[in-house]
């Protein structure tokens, strides 16, 4: 028979994990422009319909389908497509580094100089 775990045990649900990107080449919108973008870790939901090596490998055409889905402001594909290549490459950074282990996230951090890998 499994033994169920005391509510006390179990622990309080984290904030959800965002990554927060300046862009090099702003995004004009009518009379906004948009600065940066905050990326909100996926949850399983959002990952429907994907391939989660396409996912893990950050594959541009999964790219184009996830972002709108965890962007904040909510980028367009027409925004997407008009990416200068380095500000894909750090939204593909940031979608792959949502599904490293702690232990990796620590490795590049080392690997990078930083003292704090969150």
């Amino acid at each position: 028979m499994a033994t169920q775990t005391p509510e006390a045990d179990i622990p309080a649900p984290s904030q959800p994990q965002t990554v927060r990107i300046t862009l090099t080449t702003p995004i004009q919108r009518g009379e906004s422009t948009i600065y940066e973008i905050v990326l909100r870790k996926p949850k399983a939901g959002e990952l429907r319909s994907l391939k989660v090596e396409d996912v893990f490998t950050t594959d541009v055409n999964t790219l184009f389908v996830l972002l709108p889905r965890i962007s904040m402001p909510t980028l367009l594909e027409k925004d997407i497509a008009n990416l200068e290549s380095e500000d894909l490459l750090e939204f593909a950074g940031a979608v792959k580094g949502f599904f490293m282990p702690a232990a990796m996230k620590a490795a590049v951090a080392r690997m990078a100089g930083a003292s704090d890998p969150a």
